[in-house]
């Protein structure tokens, strides 16, 4: 109570005060209470922005997050996590980037914005890179945040061309879903070899025993032709081939390896193999 009347007096007294002042008194009162408090705040200004006070960035790219938050913060720092992307090279939730750098002058309590290695890598799908350069395939695996594996060279007369695309040693379809930073095998056209060597001869065989041969000899299939009969490819048999065995005059027809040989398909095997050029001698 004793506390209340000594509140009211004091009002009064400040009430009093104020309204048996003129006008301009009052109002030159009010300007010098904002001066006082505008130099007040300036002069703390600084203390309040820690103006002049400037600490170096301390590295902590490749340190697990938690750990690399912590050294900031310690240090006088704040710091964000802003982003996250897949390396396969470095372990999960290490730093990959900080911004600012390492090294850079800032203030005390700036953010330092952090990006980090993802847990789990996403996916993505195979791209289509056969009959591609090595060049241009590199470049799309690299978009794609795929890496190139081995590189195996394989006769063939599209040089420098890739013929298969393998992971993990197996032929992969393109749009297949694969973890980004899969290494990638290409198989790669070396061209057509130097050395000539006799056709094969593919008449008789089956199409499944005719790309063996053509895989032991460093040749491609060129283009096949199905008679209509045909059910099963693989078990079709081979009537006719381009080129021939031999020549009109009875001589081998030669074959460079990374060469194509065209195949006429059959459902029924040939009575023996006479459809291939006879030597001259025996027509």
């Amino acid at each position: 109570m004793h506390e209340k009347v000594i509140l009211t007096k004091y009002f009064i007294i400040v009430f009093d005060f104020i309204t048996k002042r003129s006008f301009a008194f009052n109002l030159l009162i009010v300007i010098a209470f904002f001066f006082v408090l505008a130099l007040l705040f300036f002069s703390m200004l600084g203390i309040i922005t820690k103006h002049g006070k400037h600490l170096t960035v301390p590295d902590v790219r490749g340190k697990n997050v938690k750990e690399a938050m912590a050294i900031l913060e310690n240090a006088g720092f704040e710091a964000d996590v802003r982003d996250s992307i897949y390396i396969d090279s470095i372990p999960p939730l290490s730093v990959w980037v900080q911004t600012p750098e390492k090294g850079a002058e800032v203030k005390v309590g700036r953010t330092i914005y952090l990006t980090v290695n993802k847990v789990v890598a996403p996916m993505v799908k195979m791209p289509d890179l056969e009959g591609l350069t090595f060049r241009s395939a590199e470049m799309m695996l690299k978009s794609m945040r795929l890496n190139v594996g081995d590189t195996i060279y394989k006769p063939d007369f599209a040089t420098n061309t890739v013929l298969q695309q393998l992971l993990n040693g197996k032929r992969i379809k393109p749009g297949t879903p694969i973890a980004e930073g899969s290494n990638i095998t290409l198989i790669i056209s070396s061209g057509t070899g130097s050395i000539e060597n006799p056709v094969p001869n593919f008449v008789g065989l089956t199409f499944a025993e005719a790309k063996e041969t053509l895989s032991a000899s460093n040749l491609s299939t060129g283009t096949i032709i199905v008679d209509p009969n045909v059910t099963d490819t693989a078990n079709a048999y081979i009537i006719k081939q381009v080129p021939a065995r031999k020549n009109e005059i009875g001589d081998y027809n030669m074959v460079r390896a990374g060469e194509s040989v065209d195949l006429w398909l059959s459902a029924t095997k040939p009575a023996k193999d006479s459809v291939q050029p006879q030597p001259a001698d025996q027509q």
